[in-house]
């Protein structure tokens, strides 16, 4: 009887314990309730401002690649590339701006991540577009180097603490980080310059099966490759 009674209790002991652990993980995973108007925006911190700006570069080019598509006038184009590069100017300031102050957050980095898809990965893409590269085939790699760009970026956010050294800076990239787009965007650039768009595309086209293959566009598929690829790159 005492050796039922002794194992009763221990059971309601596990069971208190079970419940106690329970609620504290529900309530690890709520957030804060903050009362303010705009919370979210109060918590942003300088850096974070430094990343929106960047996406906002990228929207921008997008629009402006748009506008290229109904008007014609080249100068959109420029506007486009120009704009990738100063989201690029921005994603350098808001990491110099975060190390600067020591103050990180989980949402900065996911910012980070998604302003990064938008203004080097998405906005790349829609240029390429814009410039021609519109066949079937072109359409087809043209999503693959977005969809390399965002698990690119996906395993950099899985993995930078593993690759973190005791600073907590990480060591090395594996794959090329998706800002290096920029290259393409700037031969982009250089091909507007030349007249060498649309119809005048560079290398010209190749009919498939019916459908159109600009090999121009094949450095976007290496661009893309090199990104989930295992290559590892020192981080300056």
């Amino acid at each position: 009887m005492t050796l039922y009674i002794a194992l009763e209790k221990i059971n309601i002991v596990c069971k208190t314990s079970s419940i106690i652990l329970k609620q504290g993980t529900l309530s690890a995973m709520k957030m804060p309730e903050l009362g303010k108007h705009f919370s979210m925006i109060r918590e942003f911190r300088l850096a974070d401002w430094f990343t929106l700006a960047n996406a906002m570069c990228g929207t921008g080019a997008m629009f402006s690649t748009l506008t290229y598509l109904e008007s014609l006038d080249v100068r959109h184009v420029y506007f486009a590339c120009w704009l990738v590069f100063a989201a690029l100017i921005f994603d350098i300031l808001d990491g110099r701006i975060a190390r600067w102050r020591q103050k990180t957050s989980m949402m900065g980095r996911e910012l980070d991540s998604l302003a990064d898809v938008i203004s080097f990965g998405v906005a790349p893409a829609i240029i390429g577009y814009g410039c021609g590269m519109q066949g079937l085939y072109d359409r087809i790699i043209l999503i693959y180097f977005v969809t390399c760009g965002v698990s690119r970026l996906a395993r950099y956010n899985i993995t930078a603490e593993a690759l973190s050294n005791d600073e907590g800076k990480v060591k090395y990239f594996e794959g090329t980080p998706i800002p290096t787009s920029l290259v393409l965007v700037m031969l982009l650039f250089w091909a507007a310059t030349q007249d060498q768009l649309r119809d005048s595309l560079w290398l010209g086209y190749i009919k498939l099966a019916g459908f159109t293959l600009h090999p121009l566009v094949l450095m976007f598929a290496l661009s893309g490759s090199l990104m989930i690829s295992r290559v590892k790159i020192p981080k300056l």
